[in-house]
């Protein structure tokens, strides 16, 4: 079973078993503009929770993209060194940055479902 989940820093995290698939939601890559690079974690880092693990720059400024979970990076997305763009074009699918293996259990307290993201984006833009 596949989940999606969200974080108030507008990233989302789709889980399938022990292992999370990260990127930056659609809010965040419309905020950022046009995307024109990307760094990505190296596969085997192992990332904290909250711990900065990639930059995605634009025309508008550099942001910091944070791990949303405790784990090992398994896979990079690649493309994204030659199609930064494809994070504006496709912030869920081809878009993604990348996955993690995660070594503890999910804090679900501190992350969204897509209705409370929704909300979420509703009153933060209010």
């Amino acid at each position: 079973m596949t989940t999606t989940l969200y974080t108030a820093d507008h990233e989302w995290l789709r889980i399938e078993g022990d292992l999370a698939t990260i990127g930056v939601t659609d809010y965040a890559q419309s905020q950022l503009g046009d995307v024109v690079f990307v760094e990505l974690p190296k596969i085997g880092r192992s990332l904290k929770k909250a711990e900065a693990a990639a930059v995605v720059e634009s025309v508008k400024a550099a942001s910091d993209v944070y791990s949303p979970v405790n784990g090992q990076v398994t896979a990079s997305n690649a493309a994204l060194a030659t199609q930064p763009e494809l994070l504006n074009q496709d912030p869920y699918g081809a878009g993604w940055l990348f996955r993690v293996q995660t070594t503890s259990p999910l804090e679900e307290a501190s992350l969204m479902s897509a209705a409370e993201y929704a909300k979420f984006l509703a009153d933060e833009t209010k």
